[in-house]
């Protein structure tokens, strides 16, 4: 495998001064698993990627609205099986000291994109170790039928059934398009792995270099095709800990911060130099029960572990009222969220009566896993976890607890290692399919899925696999929320809140916009004078 670049001194440079107004400075909330979004899973690795790539289409900035991007223009069958793609020409591709692209964007190129992901023949599907996780986790292989150039300027896609949110996935990050010519170049030299660790695509930014735990250095890209950056150069400052995330931001050492401790938000809106934003988050944090691991794959166990946890005090302590205590696992501000459903009272008496009923009147040992990272749907995984701990001890369930690094931490639970773990999710595209079959369906608890309880219910599935395949909002919305009673039957999950997502930025950035999707994205941000 080829390593990662070591820090130069423009980078090194733009991190102990503060930033000039023609670099732009975010300081990150951790390292990306990759730089290609085709290869991640995490908001994280997503927001790394993105400066870089377009897709075919893309969300409008600040909604969950569909645009043209890559492609201009598109058709779709009466029966919503065929897409017909007109490509937008003229796109040029980012060179690199190694590659230097001879034609603009064309069909080929999307192909590459997203028949490496689908084709396990494809000669770069094993490369990097690529999993596709998300691809797969949404069900990609099992809806494509065929993907065809028409001509160099034009893409049929063929499904082997309608997909209501089949569009809104071909927005997301995993499905950017890469430069195939650029791939076959470094295929030839013996070395793919460079179109993952240098990437080449079509986006406002060119990747630069990045050095792990430090940071990830990009350059406006002068040919962009919707015209060049208002800043000519963007740095990630990754930074973990959100209090130096801050203490960066108030020394003007970055000019936007990812996740602000709910405890600091004060401290930024009494700041005059800094601008607080704030939105309900599409989003929820919870922790995952693994019905493969007993006795968690009694249900009696699982309601009981539901009933014990204290979600009141676990909002007041770590979210501080940024956030509502969350009973389902798609947020109140999705449609077909089914607000009827009763949420599992704080009762211990009950989980104690549940346990007994179990045969565990005197309890069990096990693990709970918690992020090593801020996240804002979990801005304190620790202090959760320890919550949880006194919460279940109550019951005579005996935790420890266990942490990771972040890479490993989310490929361990996407494994099926951990017992009961925290984690959650931020919608990428506005659909509750998003949540409810990525995060729950049988396909997502594969070994490396997203569905880390790895339970599979099969008249859950098939309620959201119906959902899906169908155009009518009505029909959707009643397989959804039947969908949700069945959740909450089952309890794989203990839900726990759905926040209030925070940005902090100094007052000289400009058009810098929160997105409902929970990313960062810089394209037309810009910096005033201070």
């Amino acid at each position: 495998m080829l390593k990662s670049v070591l820090c130069i001194s423009a980078i090194c440079a733009a991190l102990s001064f503060p930033a000039n107004a023609q670099t732009l400075v975010f300081c990150s909330e951790g390292n990306p698993e990759a730089i290609n979004p085709q290869i991640v899973t995490t908001t994280t690795g997503m927001n790394a990627g993105r400066p870089i790539f377009n897709n075919l289409v893309e969300f409008e900035p600040g909604s969950t609205n569909i645009r043209p991007s890559l492609a201009e223009s598109w058709t779709i069958s009466p029966d919503g099986t065929e897409y017909v793609f007109r490509l937008r020409s003229g796109v040029k591709f980012h060179a690199s000291e190694r590659f230097t692209p001879t034609r603009t964007m064309n069909a080929d190129d999307v192909l590459f994109s997203l028949e490496r992901q689908w084709k396990e023949n494809h000669p770069y599907h094993n490369i990097s170790g690529a999993k596709y996780d998300y691809f797969k986790d949404i069900g990609m292989p099992d809806i494509l039928k065929s993907i065809e150039k028409i001509d160099d300027m034009t893409v049929r896609i063929v499904l082997t059934r309608a997909e209501a949110p089949f569009l809104a996935n071909l927005a997301m990050d995993f499905n950017v398009v890469h430069s195939a010519e650029y791939a076959s170049k470094m295929l030839d030299q013996g070395t793919p792995e460079r179109l993952d660790l240098e990437p080449v695509g079509t986006g406002p930014f060119q990747f630069v270099s990045w050095q792990r735990d430090v940071a990830i250095r990009y350059r406006a890209f002068p040919d962009y095709w919707a015209g060049k950056q208002p800043i000519e150069t963007l740095v990630f400052s990754i930074t973990p800990n959100p209090a130096v995330r801050l203490t960066k931001l108030k020394a003007g050492e970055c000019h936007v911060m990812a996740f602000p401790d709910p405890h600091d938000v004060g401290k930024i809106e009494g700041d005059p130099s800094l601008t607080l934003m704030s939105q309900e988050g599409l989003n929820i944090g919870y922790l995952s029960l693994n019905v493969t691991k007993p006795p968690l794959d009694d249900v009696r166990v699982r309601r009981a572990i539901n009933l014990a946890v204290d979600k009141e005090s676990i909002l007041e302590a770590v979210y501080r009222g940024a956030g509502v205590i969350a009973k389902n696992p798609i947020p109140p501000t999705m449609w077909s969220y089914n607000d009827d459903i009763k949420d599992y009272p704080y009762d211990v008496e009950a989980a104690r009566k549940l346990m007994k009923e179990a045969g565990l009147p005197q309890g069990f040992e096990t693990e709970i896993w918690y992020m090593p990272v801020s996240r804002a749907y979990n801005p304190d995984g620790k202090r959760i976890a320890e919550l949880i701990q006194t919460d279940l001890a109550q019951i005579g369930i005996t935790v420890r607890l266990v942490t990771y690094p972040w890479e490993a931490y989310r490929t361990r639970l996407q494994d099926g290692e951990a017992p009961m773990a925290l984690y959650g999710w931020t919608g990428d595209n506005g659909d509750p399919d998003n949540f409810l079959n990525v995060l729950l369906g049988c396909t997502a608890a594969r070994i490396g899925g997203n569905n880390v309880a790895k339970w599979c219910d099969r008249e859950y599935d098939g309620l959201i696999t119906r959902a899906k395949q169908t155009s009518d909002r009505a029909e959707r919305i009643a397989l959804y929320r039947k969908a949700q009673e069945i959740v909450k039957r089952e309890a794989p999950w203990v839900p726990i809140a759905h926040s209030v997502v925070f940005t902090g930025a100094r007052k000289n950035v400009r058009n810098y916009k929160m997105d409902p999707l929970g990313r960062h994205p810089f394209e037309g941000v810009g910096l005033a004078d201070d």
